[in-house]
């Protein structure tokens, strides 16, 4: 009998341990209630913990940038699941953050309506947009039409073209994230480190992890492959921090 009770008390506490562990996994939601000014739905990914947030990161992959969330047989679907940013959206995702993932975009009224829908449901959380290698041109083209209605952009392995890009005279805060091993010739890690000498943006260096393939794909150094947790955790102490 004192085996046999033994036996369930282990059962019942490995049960309670393992419901413990999904209410903490983050959850994957398919979000339809972003809508434009012009009528148009702007579906996104929620990934969502249990907790207050206080921010909100909204993630756009890199290359093409089209991510098409949806639903296929009543199971989510979307492209681009290998991204940096969208293979990284649990690691941002922690009670205190939640990440909507989303098509690239330099569409301000598509930005905007995700950000509105995310403070429907939130309240007046800090909402920052973030992108990485094609969908940076994407942050540095929304930097104008958004500043002020966002609390900031976060421009990582950014196109070359982020060596000219003055955040100065904006108010939203703006900050550039590279891997010092980065070797994609478009994404070139001396033009994010150009922006600092030349305008004093805040950066990021990231060092180690490991690099496979294509340099300008998400498993390469451009990818912050081996290194998703550090990186993330460093922009979000820098979204944390606050101005």
């Amino acid at each position: 009998m004192k085996i046999f009770s033994l036996c369930l008390l282990l059962v019942l506490s490995c049960l309670g341990q393992s419901a413990l562990s999904q209410a903490a996994w983050a959850r994957d939601e398919l979000v339809t209630t972003a809508v434009t000014s012009g009528g148009e739905t702007i579906p996104y990914i929620l990934t969502a913990k249990d907790g207050t947030p206080a921010y909100a990161v909204i993630l756009m992959p890199g290359g093409k940038g089209l991510l098409d969330p949806r639903l296929v047989n009543g199971k989510l679907t979307f492209a681009f699941g290998g991204n940096f940013l969208i293979r990284s959206r649990e690691l941002f995702a922690d009670g205190r953050f939640v990440a909507a993932s989303t098509d690239a975009t330099s569409t301000p009224a598509r930005i905007l309506a995700i950000s509105q829908d995310l403070k429907r449901r939130y309240g007046p959380i800090a909402v920052y947009v973030v992108g990485t290698s094609r969908s940076t041109e994407a942050t540095m083209a929304l930097a104008g039409p958004l500043d002020g209605q966002v609390a900031g952009f976060v421009h990582t392995s950014s196109m070359n073209g982020i060596s000219t890009f003055d955040p100065r005279k904006y108010k939203s805060r703006h900050l550039i994230v590279y891997h010092r091993l980065d070797a994609c010739r478009v994404t070139n890690p001396s033009a994010s480190a150009a922006s600092r000498t030349s305008y004093g943006t805040e950066v990021i260096e990231i060092d180690g992890g490991k690099s496979t393939g294509d340099d300008c794909q998400a498993y390469a150094y451009h990818g912050y492959n081996g290194v998703e947790a550090e990186t993330v955790a460093q922009i979000k102490a820098w979204i944390a921090r606050g101005p």
